[in-house]
């Protein structure tokens, strides 16, 4: 042997080594989660236990981001430890959650990048039956879209809000990346007709006028749907994402043809209880005011005043009356917080209604 091919072979012995290593430590890992599991299960005998705190993720992951040693980075290390825990989960009370669908778009691939891939996921066909799936009881969580930085919020999701007794209990932030997708064999010349989700055609709307300026363009219900179509359908192309062209096994015509390359949708996290303070947390609350001059006025005020930074302020018209409005409102820290607590009653003190919808991590992947 070469000098070098004994090295390698060294090198590869470290490896078998150090894998043996890493399974019998992931191993004691999740035996730990069983008993875990075993200890709530015995103190609560008969009831449903929360077997998943997202505090308490939270703030493992933080720790991995902080303490990696490298070379890795540290987001990717965190990934990592994101399965492992997902999978030791799994071990204690395999977790159901909702988003919508169908299988294959953004949504979904937000609720594995947040939840990791050993939790069920079910797809729904609108953003309400998700609320409903987790009201129910049906689906632990939900994953729904929230805003868009290119395109604003999702007013569908905020209003659900309104009406609904679900708490926010955590966020995730996804990097979209829009491809011009279409079958295997389809000649580009032959396209007539391009399928995406309204929001997709509008965030690669530039991009669509530079270089297929003649071709009609479809809104459809989902990206998802958009690629089964192109699949289907002769003639035809789909903006969608990664998921949705493995799932339809389709080829990419063009890749990232979003406008902006820094397009990000935010997603929420919905489930049926409020959640613990992790250290590093946001809170969402909706604030229906008087009509009268100021109104908006008195809602900012005591944030100014106290030094909390909102971080979001959406206006929704009201369903209780014409030309009545509720103001959603995203800011820094926890509702356990003194300060928070302050701020929210002198609120409640000038508003016709304040809702707290949740304090939560703020997202860490």
């Amino acid at each position: 042997m070469t000098a070098e091919q004994t090295r390698l072979a060294e090198l590869r012995d470290e490896i078998d080594s150090l894998d043996r290593q890493i399974m019998t430590l992931i191993s004691a890992r999740a035996r730990c989660a069983q008993e875990v599991a075993e200890v709530k299960m015995a103190a609560n005998p008969g009831q449903e236990v929360l077997f998943y705190r997202p505090e308490r993720e939270a703030q493992v992951l933080r720790r991995i981001k902080d303490e990696n040693p490298g070379p890795l980075a540290g987001e990717e290390m965190a990934r990592l430890f994101r399965e492992i825990m997902s999978a030791c989960l799994a071990l204690e009370k395999p977790m159901h959650v909702a988003f919508l669908g169908p299988a294959g778009t953004f949504t979904q691939a937000a609720a594995l990048k947040h939840f990791g891939h050993s939790v069920n996921t079910n797809p729904l066909p609108a953003i309400d039956a998700v609320f409903r799936e987790v009201e129910s009881g049906a689906a632990q969580y939900g994953v729904v879209p929230v805003e868009n930085s290119t395109e604003g919020m999702v007013n569908h999701t905020l209003d659900m809000f309104q009406r609904s007794p679900l708490k926010i209990c955590g966020e995730v932030q996804l990097r979209i990346h829009h491809h011009l997708l279409t079958a295997t064999g389809t000649d580009e010349k032959a396209i007539t007709r391009i399928y995406s989700h309204q929001q997709s055609l509008a965030q690669c709307r530039q991009w669509l006028d530079t270089h297929w300026a003649g071709v009609e363009r479809i809104a459809v219900s989902s990206n998802a749907e958009a690629a089964r179509r192109a699949a289907e359908e002769p003639g035809t192309a789909a903006i969608a994402g990664d998921m949705a062209m493995e799932l339809y096994g389709l080829r990419a015509l063009a890749n990232s043809i979003e406008d902006r390359p820094d397009n990000t949708t935010r997603f929420l996290i919905i489930g049926r209880e409020l959640v613990n303070a992790s250290g590093q947390d946001k809170t969402s609350i909706l604030v229906s005011m008087r009509n009268k001059p100021g109104a908006l006025y008195h809602v900012l005020e005591p944030f100014h005043r106290h030094g909390i930074s909102l971080t979001r302020i959406e206006t929704r018209p009201s369903p209780s009356g014409t030309w009545a409005y509720v103001f959603y409102i995203d800011f820094e820290g926890h509702v356990s917080d003194d300060i928070v607590d302050q701020v929210l009653k002198e609120i409640e003190a000038e508003a016709v209604e304040l809702k707290l919808l949740g304090s939560y991590p703020v997202g860490v992947l």
